[in-house]
């Protein structure tokens, strides 16, 4: 085992605050993954709140690993080292249990990455009694479970927190691996993948031994006792207490999965909240506050208001009230999201924000000593034109005009369609199209002062898209990257065609790799939503 990964992990542990150290002798022994960096990954809340979940069981221990950075991925190639946890420095193939909490579609190579570097089979049907059992949580696990089916024992369907201790009480009855994995299907949310025949064109699941056919999201009613525990610089937000004020949205923008998945709407009691607070300053003066939109949590204002806190805040929505929240957060940078550049788009992914609300938002914003608003945008939406680009551009310059003071950075993502979305039916925009309109965007705002344009990769955007629409055939695609990382060239070397999953537009009648899952919004809900947003495109759809 090489001393100077050792070391560097002992490095980061006496940065932190807050970590669990517990004798794992005779305790259900946890690693906890992230299938990115030790810097992203401890700035994930979910991630901080589950490590926190499981250590407060007296029965269980919980450690950390993370996806090394590339020289020390060099170093444990070189040296032969397993990846093992920070806490302990146990390889991860001695754990019990392997659970990774995954979040993003792009972090989907890294899974096998780690799996690799712990030396644990990749196919949950290679692994022997003796390896760890290997477990699956997060967004993409109970969104589109299914581009990784074949390596885990067992996916969560929904929020972790609801159902980890009724697992963890029946890994603990069951005895065996076989046991546990038949016990499960009576525990709501839990989804074995390997109790399911799958085949392809047309799509068909059969479920094995008495199997669900449906899986039903599990969720918290109260999300009061979720929380981090450990502070570090070493994260985006460094040395910043994270507190999660609200979780769920009322807006339901067409293309966003979060406002979907994390239904229903559950907001925390402003006493609650003044506690996590007053727990927070025992350990830091930086405080931020979590919510897909914080404008709609009824304290916020009270909140911000708290003495002797430095809060930092996700994105605001443009509105009246949340001019009045600008001004408790001077000197501060803040983020709006427009998503598009005019009215016609944003009605068509219900955004619903109107041009005046956008400028008067931002200037006031610049105003009162912001130093730095950030303006989400997005290209390639469906029914998108170039006009609707213009919009952008017309957009950022009249916030530009003034005041002049303050910096405007504009952040354009690619849209990519998502599971459980009402445009899970639509393809992406072809490439030439996206790079056309993000040059667009750069020609004309790049030489203006004040204002700066940062755009995603797009060969990741697509990858992106591939891995969200995907069934397990790509399996074979993540596997053969760790040869190939280019992702087209390994979809074709695995005899896959990426356009399948991208730029083919589904029909109603489809079956979805993920239509075994039961969020709580029917699929002819999410149809009706579609086909009032692109009743302006000239093909007819119908149902």
């Amino acid at each position: 085992m090489s001393r100077r990964l050792i070391e560097k992990a002992d490095a980061l542990l006496k940065k932190e605050r807050g970590t669990v150290l517990k004798d794992p002798g005779g305790k259900v022994n946890i690693c906890l993954v992230y299938p990115n960096t030790y810097f992203v990954g401890m700035s994930n809340l979910g991630f901080q709140g589950i490590y926190t979940l499981l250590n407060e069981r007296v029965d269980t221990v919980c450690e950390r690993a993370f996806l090394p950075d590339p020289k020390d991925m060099q170093e444990f190639e070189r040296t032969g080292t397993e990846l093992f946890s920070m806490e302990s420095k146990r390889p991860l193939g001695r754990f019990d249990i392997v659970a990774f909490s995954v979040s993003f579609e792009n972090d989907y190579p890294n899974i096998l990455k780690l799996l690799a570097l712990s030396k644990i089979p990749f196919r949950q049907s290679e692994r022997k009694p003796s390896h760890p059992l290997l477990v699956m949580g997060g967004v993409c696990a109970f969104s589109n479970p299914e581009p990784f089916a074949e390596f885990f024992d067992i996916c969560f369907i929904g929020e972790g927190e609801e159902m980890l201790n009724e697992f963890i009480d029946e890994y603990k009855r069951a005895g065996t691996k076989d046991k546990l994995l038949r016990n499960c299907l009576h525990i709501e949310g839990l989804y074995v993948p390997s109790l399911y025949e799958v085949s392809n064109e047309p799509l068909k699941r059969t479920a094995l031994e008495g199997a669900p056919k449906t899986i039903k999201k599990r969720f918290v009613s109260d999300i009061s006792g979720f929380k981090p525990s450990i502070i570090t610089p070493e994260t985006e937000f460094s040395n910043m207490y994270l507190i999660e004020a609200m979780r769920g949205c009322p807006w339901k923008c067409r293309f966003c999965l979060a406002g979907h998945v994390y239904s229903p709407l559950r907001k925390k009691l402003l006493s609650v909240i003044k506690q996590e607070i007053s727990d927070a300053l025992k350990l830091t003066e930086r405080v931020g506050l979590i919510a897909p939109s914080l404008m709609d949590y009824p304290y916020i204002e009270d909140v911000l208001k708290t003495e002797g806190v430095n809060f930092s805040i996700t994105s605001l929505r443009a509105s009246p009230k949340s001019i009045r929240l600008i001004a408790l957060l001077r000197g501060k940078s803040i983020s709006i999201a427009p998503e598009a550049g005019t009215e016609r788009l944003r009605n068509v992914i219900n955004k619903r924000l109107k041009e005046e609300e956008i400028i008067e938002t931002s200037r006031h914003a610049l105003l009162h000593g912001i130093e730095r608003l950030k303006l989400y945008f997005m290209v390639g939406l469906p029914t998108e034109k170039d006009e609707d680009i213009d919009g952008i551009i017309g957009l950022v310059k009249k916030i530009r005009e003034s005041p002049t003071k303050g910096e405007v950075t504009l952040s354009v993502s690619t849209f990519v369609p998502k599971p459980f979305t009402p445009f899970q039916w639509h393809p992406m925009e072809k490439e030439d199209v996206v790079k056309r309109r993000l040059s667009m965007i750069k020609r004309a705002l790049i030489p203006i002062k004040g204002v700066r344009v940062f755009h995603d990769v797009l060969k990741y955007a697509y990858m992106q898209g591939m891995f969200s629409m995907a069934d397990r055939r790509v399996s074979n695609v993540l596997i053969k990257m760790l040869e190939v990382s280019d992702w087209q060239k390994a979809s074709y070397n695995s005899g896959i065609k990426p356009d399948f999953y991208i730029f083919r537009k589904k029909d109603f009648t489809e079956p979805l790799p993920w239509d075994f899952i039961d969020t709580g919004i029917s699929k002819e809900e999410l149809w009706k939503e579609y086909q009032k947003a692109v009743s302006e495109l000239t093909f007819h759809i119908k149902m």
